[in-house]
């Protein structure tokens, strides 16, 4: 089984499929002087429509049951976004799922929206053999008050494989925790690249501004794969100082290697509160790439803007079931005005 710990919370898991940062891949650059933002449109108020949002509950329930894990993952991950009652029933499947990467993901799902009907079946998951898994049933139980687990992070903090290490910062940085920053200190050096980012991204969450600088260098990275982590995980605290750092990565030349990164920053300054990038998202949506779309979707989902409901509406039809999850994710985060 492959999967590691930057695809799932990151929500890049669609995005890059080939795993964290391992195409490697280095845009071209352009002669000449850079292209301007295009200019934002007017926003404009839309009632929810509630065919799309029943539509996009079966796209997500669709997701859900099919064979494909990873689909299964990110179903849980939508569930967990999503403005609708019934996402919860799906976490809690999802916590009983027969591949561990669904465990995983509703594990960490439950803790982060603090599922308390998830209690019963974490604590019965406490023997969990996945050492993911595990982490996941650790990270829930601590956001549900129960603490008595939380120490074993220090040995999954040591563990050989580079995806268990990672899955522990991770869940590190999104406890919230000061007495985390301890361990996260010591996995700082890690031996692996990929870790070191989830690392950086942690401790930026819980206000390292040593970690920011770090992850800073990392979206000015020749590799557009680097970038892509980074800048989502700049945003991830919610800290508006990095906003300025983020706009900069709109301004790019279509076709030149940088559209998903651009894309990327759309979705981080929506989940800081801007819109400034919504033309690049309406851009994507209309992309011939479906990686592209699948990320317009993404960013439509954080910006929250209800008149994104008619892109968002031609994605839950597109030909690929990625791109339609995405969209339905999106659709299930929008609130009336």
């Amino acid at each position: 089984m492959k999967w590691n710990s930057c695809v799932l919370m990151l929500g890049l898991i669609i995005a890059i499929n080939s795993g964290c940062g391992s195409r490697r891949h280095r845009p071209g650059v352009l002669p000449g002087a850079p292209p301007e933002l295009p200019a934002v449109p007017a926003k404009v108020n839309v009632p929810l429509d509630p065919n799309l949002h029943r539509l996009a509950l079966s796209e997500l329930e669709k997701a859900f049951t099919s064979n494909d894990p990873i689909l299964r993952a990110n179903a849980v991950e939508v569930a967990q976004d999503a403005n609708s009652p019934g996402a919860s029933a799906i976490i809690l499947r999802g916590l009983l799922d027969r591949d561990a990467l669904v465990r995983f993901a509703s594990a960490m799902a439950a803790g982060r929206v603090r599922l308390a009907d998830a209690r019963p079946i974490l604590l019965r998951m406490r023997d969990e053999k996945d050492p993911n898994v595990a982490i996941g049933v650790r990270f829930a139980l601590h956001k549900l008050g129960d603490a008595r687990l939380t120490h074993d992070f220090e040995k999954f903090a040591i563990n050989p494989d580079n995806r268990i290490r990672g899955n522990t910062a991770m869940a590190l940085g999104l406890l919230g925790e000061p007495t985390g920053m301890i361990l996260l200190k010591v996995m700082d050096t890690d031996r692996s690249p990929a870790v070191r980012w989830q690392v950086a991204e942690a401790m930026w969450r819980l206000g390292d501004e040593g970690a920011l600088k770090t992850l800073v260098a990392g979206s000015v990275s020749q590799f557009a794969d680097d970038q892509l982590i980074c800048v989502l995980a700049l945003a991830g605290p919610r800290d508006a100082r990095v906003a300025e750092h983020l706009r900069g990565k709109l301004v790019y030349e279509p076709g030149s290697g940088w559209d998903e990164v651009a894309l990327v920053a759309t979705r981080g300054l929506g989940m800081l509160g801007y819109d400034d990038g919504y033309s690049i998202a309406i851009r994507g949506a209309r992309s011939a790439d479906p990686r592209q779309r699948q990320l317009a979707a993404m960013a439509f989902g954080a910006i929250k803007r209800t008149d994104a409901q008619s892109y968002l509406a031609t994605l839950l039809k597109d030909e690929y079931q990625p791109v339609r999850l995405a969209a339905a994710g999106a659709v299930l985060q929008l609130k009336a005005s």
